[in-house]
Parts: C-alpha cells; sequence; structure tokens
C-alpha cells in the first residue's frame, strides 16, 4: 500500500511540476484585455475598451493597474449618457483612461494611498473607510487580478473625470 501511495503521490507531483512548467512556458497569465474577456463580468467595459481602440494598449508592455467597473457597474450608468459615450470615441477614450494608472499597484499599496494619477491625466482619490477601499467613490471590491501586463481591481461603479 506505501508504495502504491507512494507512486501516485510521485505521478501527482510530476503532473503539477509539468502544468507549471507549461503554464510558465505558454504564458499561463492573459493580458489585461484577455483576464477582463476570461473574467466574464466585464463584456461592458470590453465593448467599451474596443470601441474607444485601446485594445492594443491595454495588451501592450504596461505595467497598468486597471480600476475595472464591472458591467453591473455600466448598468447604473444611464443608458442615454452611455450610449453618446460610445458614440464618441474621444470621450470614451477619457472616461476609460481615467480608470488606468501607469505602473503595477497592488492593493498593498493601493490603501496606503490618498490618490493615483491616472493615464488620462487626472489624478483619482483613494479613501480607506471602515475597512473598504474606494476609488472617487466606487467601492474596491476585488483586488490583485494579476495580468502578463498589470493588475486589475474591481470597482462597483464608473468614475468619471472631473
Amino acid at each position: 500500500m506505501y508504495k502504491i501511495t507512494q507512486a501516485i503521490t510521485i505521478g501527482l507531483f510530476t503532473l503539477a511540476i509539468s502544468m507549471f512548467a507549461s503554464a510558465g512556458h505558454h504564458g499561463m497569465k492573459k493580458d489585461i484585455v484577455a483576464t477582463a474577456v476570461a473574467a466574464g463580468d466585464f463584456n461592458t467595459l470590453v465593448t467599451a475598451v474596443k470601441a474607444a481602440g485601446l485594445v492594443e494598449t491595454l495588451k501592450g508592455e504596461g505595467p497598468f493597474t486597471v480600476f475595472a467597473p464591472t458591467d453591473a457597474a455600466f448598468a447604473k450608468v444611464p443608458t442615454d449618457t452611455l450610449n453618446a459615450l460610445l458614440a464618441d470615441k474621444a470621450a470614451l477614450a477619457n472616461v476609460l483612461t481615467y480608470h488606468v494608472v501607469a505602473g503595477n499597484v497592488m492593493a498593498a499599496d493601493v490603501v496606503k494611498l490618498t490618490s493615483a494619477v491616472t493615464v488620462q491625466g487626472q489624478a483619482v482619490s483613494i479613501e480607506v473607510k471602515d475597512g473598504k477601499v474606494y476609488v472617487d467613490g466606487a467601492q474596491v471590491v476585488a483586488t490583485d487580478i494579476k495580468a502578463s501586463n498589470g493588475v486589475i481591481h474591481v470597482i462597483d461603479a464608473v468614475i468619471l473625470p472631473k
């Protein structure tokens, strides 16, 4: 029985190592856009990124930190406002780049900040209240979703430049 258990353990260990090596070799981590697509909760964001012509940028080297609104967050935006943004590439790019900070800012670093300058050029405010983190009033609901070219933090609202 001991030899069978040992053989199974060695087999599982070998399988785990080969999966790990394969993942590293083939780049298991996806870029920010592919990570958002795979998550399934960012369909509106991905559509907006495509409409703004930002796909190649967010697939680029980075690193980027994206405060990503979910589909539910976009659902809070009035339909006419969202449609107007989707129709105006420059305005849409302005709003979307306001959700992106250059660099790889992990949650442990975010909580130490009071603001962060976005790729759009303006700063977002960062606040910790009752153990929760808020970016321009939007609550961060999930953190440190790692991508090959940065990190995604999920927020519950679309934030707008001032």
